[in-house]
């Protein structure tokens, strides 16, 4: 009797640890994907914006678009000269996972 209550404790706290990283393991693949989209979302908006791309759309509705395409939102899109700054969310579990980026010339360029 004592080694099934045993057996049963085991179980339990193993099937709670699994569910425990699956969501850990969701919330950092979240991450890294909203990180991904901001990236492209900034570098869109930069390209656009020093007309490295031809576009017919504004650099921000551009970020928008690019950052949709990647499962985010754009929340914000600044621009400064041919500097894109971006921040994008998604949701995972109820939660916001929000990253930023930033896409421009190089320093001193």
């Amino acid at each position: 009797m004592a080694g099934s209550a045993l057996a049963a404790g085991v179980l339990a706290v193993a099937a709670s640890l699994s569910l425990g990283l699956a969501a850990v393991g969701g919330a950092s693949v979240t991450a890294q994907r909203v990180a991904g989209a901001a990236d492209a979302a900034a570098l869109a908006a930069a390209d656009a914006s020093s007309g490295a791309i031809v576009t017919g759309e504004e650099p921000c509705a551009l970020a928008a678009r690019v950052a949709e395409a990647s499962g985010a939102t754009l929340v914000s899109c600044l621009l400064e000269g041919p500097v894109a700054t971006v921040q994008v969310e998604a949701a995972y579990a109820g939660l916001a996972a929000v990253s930023r980026a930033r896409a421009g010339p190089p320093e001193g360029f």
